[in-house]
Protein backbone atom coordinates (compact mmCIF):
# COMPACT_ATOMS: atom_id res chain seq x y z
CA UNK A 1 0.00 0.00 0.00
CA UNK A 2 1.27 3.48 -0.86
CA UNK A 3 0.68 6.48 1.40
CA UNK A 4 0.17 9.85 -0.26
CA UNK A 5 0.86 12.77 2.08
CA UNK A 6 0.33 16.43 1.28
CA UNK A 7 3.03 18.61 2.83
CA UNK A 8 1.30 20.96 5.31
CA UNK A 9 2.18 24.64 5.33
CA UNK A 10 3.79 24.42 8.76
CA UNK A 11 6.30 21.89 7.36
CA UNK A 12 7.33 24.10 4.41
CA UNK A 13 11.13 24.05 4.00
CA UNK A 14 11.75 20.85 5.96
CA UNK A 15 14.09 18.24 4.47
CA UNK A 16 12.35 15.16 3.09
CA UNK A 17 14.06 12.64 5.39
CA UNK A 18 13.23 14.79 8.41
CA UNK A 19 9.60 15.01 7.30
CA UNK A 20 9.39 11.23 7.00
CA UNK A 21 10.94 10.78 10.45
CA UNK A 22 8.03 12.75 11.91
CA UNK A 23 5.45 10.76 9.96
CA UNK A 24 6.98 7.32 10.56
CA UNK A 25 8.27 7.61 14.14
CA UNK A 26 9.03 3.90 14.56
CA UNK A 27 11.34 3.79 11.53
CA UNK A 28 14.87 5.15 11.80
CA UNK A 29 16.29 7.76 9.47
CA UNK A 30 18.77 5.38 7.81
CA UNK A 31 15.95 3.04 6.78
CA UNK A 32 13.87 5.93 5.41
CA UNK A 33 16.80 7.44 3.51
CA UNK A 34 17.40 4.04 1.92
CA UNK A 35 13.79 3.92 0.77
CA UNK A 36 14.13 7.37 -0.79
CA UNK A 37 17.26 6.38 -2.73
CA UNK A 38 15.60 3.15 -3.90
CA UNK A 39 12.73 5.13 -5.44
CA UNK A 40 10.16 3.91 -2.92
CA UNK A 41 9.51 7.51 -1.90
CA UNK A 42 8.41 9.91 -4.64
CA UNK A 43 7.93 13.67 -4.56
CA UNK A 44 5.14 14.80 -6.88
CA UNK A 45 5.51 11.46 -8.63
CA UNK A 46 9.28 11.68 -9.20
CA UNK A 47 12.37 10.18 -7.60
CA UNK A 48 14.27 12.58 -5.39
CA UNK A 49 17.00 12.84 -2.74
CA UNK A 50 16.70 12.60 1.08
CA UNK A 51 17.95 16.16 1.66
CA UNK A 52 15.56 17.95 -0.72
CA UNK A 53 13.63 20.78 0.94
CA UNK A 54 9.87 20.40 0.68
CA UNK A 55 7.35 23.03 -0.36
CA UNK A 56 3.87 23.32 1.06
CA UNK A 57 1.21 21.33 -0.85
CA UNK A 58 3.70 19.01 -2.54
CA UNK A 59 2.70 15.34 -2.45
CA UNK A 60 5.01 12.75 -0.92
CA UNK A 61 4.21 9.16 -1.93
CA UNK A 62 5.65 6.46 0.32
CA UNK A 63 5.63 2.71 -0.33
CA UNK A 64 6.50 0.79 2.86
CA UNK A 65 5.61 -2.86 3.40
CA UNK A 66 4.34 -2.96 6.97
CA UNK A 67 4.68 -6.74 7.11
CA UNK A 68 8.26 -6.84 5.85
CA UNK A 69 10.88 -8.56 8.04
CA UNK A 70 13.27 -5.80 6.95
CA UNK A 71 11.47 -3.16 9.03
CA UNK A 72 13.83 -1.91 11.76
CA UNK A 73 12.93 -2.56 15.38
CA UNK A 74 12.07 0.62 17.26
CA UNK A 75 13.90 1.28 20.56
CA UNK A 76 12.04 -0.01 23.61
CA UNK A 77 10.72 2.31 26.30
CA UNK A 78 11.13 1.43 30.00
CA UNK A 79 8.08 1.11 32.23
CA UNK A 80 9.08 4.18 34.23
CA UNK A 81 8.22 7.68 33.05
CA UNK A 82 11.10 10.09 32.49
CA UNK A 83 11.51 13.14 34.70
CA UNK A 84 11.78 16.22 32.47
CA UNK A 85 14.06 18.75 34.16
CA UNK A 86 13.78 21.48 31.52
CA UNK A 87 11.82 22.01 28.32
CA UNK A 88 11.37 24.75 25.76
CA UNK A 89 10.58 24.88 22.03
CA UNK A 90 14.05 23.63 21.10
CA UNK A 91 15.31 21.23 23.77
CA UNK A 92 14.53 18.84 26.57
CA UNK A 93 16.73 17.96 29.53
CA UNK A 94 15.74 14.64 31.07
CA UNK A 95 16.92 12.83 34.20
CA UNK A 96 18.27 9.42 33.13
CA UNK A 97 18.12 6.77 35.84
CA UNK A 98 21.17 4.60 36.46
CA UNK A 99 21.05 1.24 34.68
CA UNK A 100 19.22 2.54 31.62
CA UNK A 101 21.40 2.62 28.48
CA UNK A 102 21.12 5.69 26.29
CA UNK A 103 20.81 3.71 23.02
CA UNK A 104 19.81 0.07 22.34
CA UNK A 105 22.67 -2.20 23.38
CA UNK A 106 24.31 -4.20 20.60
CA UNK A 107 23.58 -7.65 22.00
CA UNK A 108 20.38 -6.77 23.89
CA UNK A 109 18.41 -4.63 21.46
CA UNK A 110 15.11 -5.77 22.93
CA UNK A 111 15.87 -4.15 26.28
CA UNK A 112 14.63 -0.72 27.27
CA UNK A 113 16.77 2.37 26.64
CA UNK A 114 16.60 6.15 26.95
CA UNK A 115 16.01 6.70 23.24
CA UNK A 116 12.97 4.41 23.53
CA UNK A 117 11.69 6.43 26.47
CA UNK A 118 12.12 9.67 24.53
CA UNK A 119 10.31 8.29 21.49
CA UNK A 120 7.49 7.11 23.73
CA UNK A 121 7.28 10.60 25.25
CA UNK A 122 7.05 12.19 21.78
CA UNK A 123 4.41 9.68 20.66
CA UNK A 124 2.26 10.34 23.70
CA UNK A 125 2.65 14.11 23.37
CA UNK A 126 1.64 13.92 19.68
CA UNK A 127 -1.14 11.37 20.23
CA UNK A 128 0.27 9.05 17.57
CA UNK A 129 -0.57 5.34 17.68
CA UNK A 130 2.71 3.86 18.87
CA UNK A 131 1.81 0.43 17.50
CA UNK A 132 1.75 1.53 13.88
CA UNK A 133 4.85 2.30 11.77
CA UNK A 134 2.73 3.88 9.02
CA UNK A 135 2.19 7.58 8.61
CA UNK A 136 -0.58 9.47 10.35
CA UNK A 137 -2.06 12.72 9.11
CA UNK A 138 -0.34 14.59 11.91
CA UNK A 139 2.86 12.76 12.74
CA UNK A 140 5.09 13.73 15.65
CA UNK A 141 5.23 17.28 16.92
CA UNK A 142 8.97 16.71 17.35
CA UNK A 143 11.44 13.84 17.07
CA UNK A 144 13.83 13.64 20.04
CA UNK A 145 17.56 13.80 19.18
CA UNK A 146 20.19 12.83 21.72
CA UNK A 147 22.95 15.43 21.64
CA UNK A 148 25.35 13.59 23.98
CA UNK A 149 25.56 10.40 26.00
CA UNK A 150 26.35 9.23 29.51
CA UNK A 151 27.26 5.72 30.64
CA UNK A 152 24.55 3.15 31.34
CA UNK A 153 25.48 3.05 35.04
CA UNK A 154 25.55 6.84 35.40
CA UNK A 155 22.46 8.79 36.43
CA UNK A 156 21.59 12.39 35.67
CA UNK A 157 20.97 15.11 33.13
CA UNK A 158 20.92 14.37 29.39
CA UNK A 159 20.36 17.07 26.75
CA UNK A 160 17.96 16.32 23.90
CA UNK A 161 17.25 18.47 20.82
CA UNK A 162 13.76 18.68 19.34
CA UNK A 163 14.73 19.51 15.76
CA UNK A 164 17.65 19.25 13.36
CA UNK A 165 18.69 22.88 13.65
CA UNK A 166 18.87 22.69 17.44
CA UNK A 167 20.79 19.42 17.26
CA UNK A 168 23.40 20.95 14.94
CA UNK A 169 23.71 24.07 17.10
CA UNK A 170 24.16 22.12 20.32
CA UNK A 171 26.64 19.66 18.81
CA UNK A 172 28.73 22.65 17.74
CA UNK A 173 28.41 24.06 21.27
CA UNK A 174 29.69 20.77 22.73
CA UNK A 175 32.57 20.69 20.25
CA UNK A 176 33.60 24.26 21.06
CA UNK A 177 33.36 23.81 24.84
CA UNK A 178 30.33 26.08 25.17
CA UNK A 179 28.39 23.42 27.09
CA UNK A 180 29.46 23.01 30.71
CA UNK A 181 28.89 19.59 32.33
CA UNK A 182 29.38 18.99 36.05
CA UNK A 183 29.36 15.54 37.62
CA UNK A 184 29.40 14.31 41.21
CA UNK A 185 31.72 11.34 41.76
CA UNK A 186 32.02 9.41 45.01
CA UNK A 187 35.55 8.00 45.10
CA UNK A 188 37.75 5.92 47.36
CA UNK A 189 40.37 7.82 49.34
CA UNK A 190 40.69 11.34 50.69
CA UNK A 191 41.38 13.62 47.75
CA UNK A 192 44.17 16.09 48.68
CA UNK A 193 42.41 19.38 47.90
CA UNK A 194 41.23 22.01 50.37
CA UNK A 195 37.85 23.72 50.18
CA UNK A 196 37.74 26.10 47.23
CA UNK A 197 40.74 24.51 45.52
CA UNK A 198 40.59 22.75 42.20
CA UNK A 199 43.02 21.02 39.90
CA UNK A 200 43.07 19.83 36.30
CA UNK A 201 43.77 16.20 35.49
CA UNK A 202 45.41 16.52 32.08
CA UNK A 203 46.18 13.03 30.80
CA UNK A 204 45.63 11.63 27.27
CA UNK A 205 43.20 8.74 26.92
CA UNK A 206 43.10 5.95 24.37
CA UNK A 207 41.67 2.42 23.95
CA UNK A 208 43.05 -0.32 26.18
CA UNK A 209 44.50 -2.89 23.79
CA UNK A 210 44.21 -5.55 26.49
CA UNK A 211 40.42 -5.40 26.75
CA UNK A 212 37.82 -4.39 24.17
CA UNK A 213 35.63 -1.43 25.15
CA UNK A 214 37.93 -0.32 27.94
CA UNK A 215 39.92 2.93 27.93
CA UNK A 216 43.12 3.92 29.72
CA UNK A 217 45.64 6.72 30.12
CA UNK A 218 48.32 6.33 27.42
CA UNK A 219 51.73 7.89 26.97
CA UNK A 220 51.43 8.22 23.20
CA UNK A 221 48.68 8.03 20.61
CA UNK A 222 45.89 9.04 22.96
CA UNK A 223 43.51 11.98 22.67
CA UNK A 224 44.07 15.05 24.87
CA UNK A 225 41.75 14.85 27.87
CA UNK A 226 41.19 17.32 30.72
CA UNK A 227 39.00 17.02 33.80
CA UNK A 228 38.67 19.77 36.42
CA UNK A 229 38.29 18.31 39.92
CA UNK A 230 37.24 19.88 43.26
CA UNK A 231 36.07 18.51 46.61
CA UNK A 232 32.33 18.77 47.21
CA UNK A 233 32.23 16.80 50.49
CA UNK A 234 34.94 15.00 52.46
CA UNK A 235 34.66 11.85 54.55
CA UNK A 236 37.11 9.57 56.36
CA UNK A 237 38.43 7.34 53.57
CA UNK A 238 36.10 8.66 50.88
CA UNK A 239 35.49 11.88 48.91
CA UNK A 240 32.59 13.29 46.95
CA UNK A 241 34.23 15.10 44.03
CA UNK A 242 32.86 17.71 41.69
CA UNK A 243 34.18 16.90 38.21
CA UNK A 244 33.94 19.03 35.08
CA UNK A 245 35.19 17.30 31.92
CA UNK A 246 36.61 19.80 29.44
CA UNK A 247 36.81 17.13 26.76
CA UNK A 248 34.36 14.35 25.96
CA UNK A 249 36.35 11.12 25.87
CA UNK A 250 34.76 7.74 26.52
CA UNK A 251 34.75 6.95 30.27
CA UNK A 252 36.91 10.04 30.81
CA UNK A 253 36.08 10.81 34.45
CA UNK A 254 36.27 7.15 35.47
CA UNK A 255 39.63 6.63 33.74
CA UNK A 256 41.19 9.84 35.06
CA UNK A 257 40.12 9.22 38.66
CA UNK A 258 41.18 5.58 38.61
CA UNK A 259 44.58 6.41 37.12
CA UNK A 260 45.26 9.03 39.79
CA UNK A 261 44.47 6.54 42.57
CA UNK A 262 40.91 7.63 43.40
CA UNK A 263 38.56 5.24 41.56
CA UNK A 264 34.81 5.44 41.90
CA UNK A 265 33.63 3.60 45.01
CA UNK A 266 31.51 1.39 42.74
CA UNK A 267 32.97 0.72 39.30
CA UNK A 268 33.38 -2.90 38.17
CA UNK A 269 35.60 -1.88 35.23
CA UNK A 270 37.99 0.76 36.59
CA UNK A 271 37.50 0.27 40.33
CA UNK A 272 37.33 -2.72 42.66
CA UNK A 273 33.67 -3.01 43.67
CA UNK A 274 30.38 -4.01 42.07
CA UNK A 275 28.49 -2.60 45.07
CA UNK A 276 28.97 -0.98 48.46
CA UNK A 277 27.44 -2.34 51.67
CA UNK A 278 27.09 -0.67 55.06
CA UNK A 279 29.28 -3.37 56.63
CA UNK A 280 32.21 -2.07 54.51
CA UNK A 281 32.11 1.40 56.02
CA UNK A 282 30.61 0.97 59.50
CA UNK A 283 32.89 -0.48 62.17
CA UNK A 284 31.60 -3.55 64.00
CA UNK A 285 28.45 -3.68 61.86
CA UNK A 286 26.80 -7.09 61.82
CA UNK A 287 23.90 -8.25 59.69
CA UNK A 288 21.01 -9.67 61.69
CA UNK A 289 21.03 -13.43 61.85
CA UNK A 290 19.17 -15.10 58.98
CA UNK A 291 19.19 -11.96 56.85
CA UNK A 292 21.22 -11.09 53.78
CA UNK A 293 22.73 -7.64 53.62
CA UNK A 294 21.45 -5.42 50.80
CA UNK A 295 23.93 -2.99 49.22
CA UNK A 296 23.66 0.72 49.83
CA UNK A 297 24.43 1.25 46.14
CA UNK A 298 25.11 -1.24 43.33
CA UNK A 299 25.83 0.99 40.33
CA UNK A 300 28.46 3.51 39.28
CA UNK A 301 28.83 6.18 41.96
CA UNK A 302 28.74 8.88 39.28
CA UNK A 303 25.96 11.40 38.66
CA UNK A 304 25.58 13.93 35.82
CA UNK A 305 24.63 16.77 38.13
CA UNK A 306 24.48 20.01 36.14
CA UNK A 307 24.25 21.16 32.53
CA UNK A 308 24.84 24.74 31.42
CA UNK A 309 24.19 25.31 27.72
CA UNK A 310 23.38 28.16 25.29
CA UNK A 311 19.96 28.88 23.84
CA UNK A 312 19.46 29.99 20.25
CA UNK A 313 18.89 33.60 21.32
CA UNK A 314 22.18 33.93 23.21
CA UNK A 315 20.66 33.21 26.62
CA UNK A 316 22.02 30.42 28.80
CA UNK A 317 20.18 27.62 30.56
CA UNK A 318 21.42 26.04 33.80
CA UNK A 319 19.73 22.76 34.72
CA UNK A 320 20.38 20.54 37.75
CA UNK A 321 19.48 16.87 38.20
CA UNK A 322 18.71 16.03 41.85
CA UNK A 323 20.86 13.41 43.51
CA UNK A 324 19.15 9.98 43.31
CA UNK A 325 18.00 8.23 46.46
CA UNK A 326 20.71 5.56 46.39
CA UNK A 327 23.51 8.13 46.34
CA UNK A 328 21.73 10.23 48.97
CA UNK A 329 21.57 7.12 51.15
CA UNK A 330 25.30 6.46 50.81
CA UNK A 331 26.25 10.05 51.58
CA UNK A 332 23.98 10.09 54.63
CA UNK A 333 25.63 6.95 56.02
CA UNK A 334 29.14 8.23 55.25
CA UNK A 335 28.40 11.48 57.08
CA UNK A 336 27.21 9.45 60.06
CA UNK A 337 29.86 6.70 60.27
CA UNK A 338 32.79 8.20 58.35
CA UNK A 339 32.95 11.91 59.27
CA UNK A 340 36.17 13.63 58.20
CA UNK A 341 39.03 13.41 60.67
Amino acid sequence: MTDHIVVPRERHGIELDEFLCLLYPLLNKGFLRGHIREGKVLLDGRKTMPSVHLRADQVVSVDIDEDSDALPVAPVAPLLELDVLHEDDEVLVVDKPAGLPVEPERWERGNACLSGALLDLALRRSEVDEGQPVASDKGLDFRPRLVHRIDKGTSGAVLVAKDLESERRLREAFASGDVRKTYLALVEGEYPLADGEEEVIDLPIGPDSRKSGRMRVVESGGKPSQTVVAVEQAFHGFTLLRCEPKTGRTHQIRVHLSHTGFPLVVDPVYGRRNSLALSEIKRNYRVKRGRKESPLVDRLTLHAWKLDFPGSGGERHAVEAPLPKDLQRVLKQLAKVRPPR
